[in-house]
């Protein structure tokens, strides 16, 4: 019978469900060379192309965990970057990062070709848990300032807020669900306890652990349904 054809669209990476809706309607996508429908199926075989380009889903799913180094840029193609993270993971078809991390911070960056799978634990509408370690040179901040993150800064015009802070050696542990850019560091900044060093250690239930600097791994079957069914997916399968 065939999968509905925004999800097919969302598989191939081409967007989000949402964003292949608004393609479809506007009659930017083909299948088998005629104007496609919101909500048809797409047949086994068939070619789908957006805007004349042929598109296809991945012949499966990966999802990677890097941990990544200092010094790396969150790009594929950045002339002023001297090095990005895709210099770290294998060159597949359709893998992008999953957020980002900016050059002078480390940790848990996760990359898949699942296009919906990457929406979604980027959305702010999934409040997906992302869990940091922080140093200051000024150290652990007292907790009256953890509590003033959880109930929120204004920093640059904007509000900013940790799901949950708490104290750690030379500085803290936070929660956040948001994904803001440079968040944690505005966030430290607001309370008077600049960022020294910044190490994501956990994306929703993925964890760091023991992995090296510059080294990845992919995600077992098992620990990929677990990060789909913490967005929703799969009992929309």
């Amino acid at each position: 019978m065939g999968e509905r054809l925004q999800k097919y669209l969302a598989r191939a990476g081409v967007a989000s469900r949402r964003k292949a809706e608004e393609l479809i309607r506007s009659g930017r996508v083909t299948v088998n060379g005629r104007v496609a429908r919101l909500g048809e199926r797409v047949p086994e075989g068939a070619e789908v192309r957006v805007d004349g380009k042929p598109v296809r889903p991945p012949d499966e799913r990966v999802v990677l965990v890097l941990h990544k180094p200092r010094g790396y840029t969150t790009t594929k193609r950045d002339p002023h970057a001297e090095r990005t993270v895709y210099e770290l993971v294998p060159d597949l078809p359709g893998l992008v990062a999953v957020g980002r991390l900016d050059r002078d911070s480390e940790g848990l960056l996760l990359f898949t070709n699942w296009g919906e799978l990457a929406h979604r634990l980027t959305h702010p509408r999934y409040r997906v848990e992302r869990v940091y370690r922080v140093t200051s040179r000024r150290g652990t901040p007292p907790i009256h300032l953890l509590k003033r993150l959880e109930r929120g800064v204004v920093e640059g015009g904007e509000r900013l807020s940790a799901k949950k802070a708490r104290p750690a050696p030379h500085g803290a542990v936070l929660t956040l669900t948001e994904g803001k850019k440079r968040e944690v560091r505005r966030m430290m900044r607001a309370i008077g306890y600049p960022v020294e060093r910044l190490l994501r250690v956990k994306y929703g239930p993925v964890r760091l652990g023991g992995l090296a600097p510059g080294r990845w791994r992919r995600l077992s079957e098992e620990e990929v349904a677990k990060l789909a069914r913490a967005v929703g997916l799969f009992e929309e399968e």
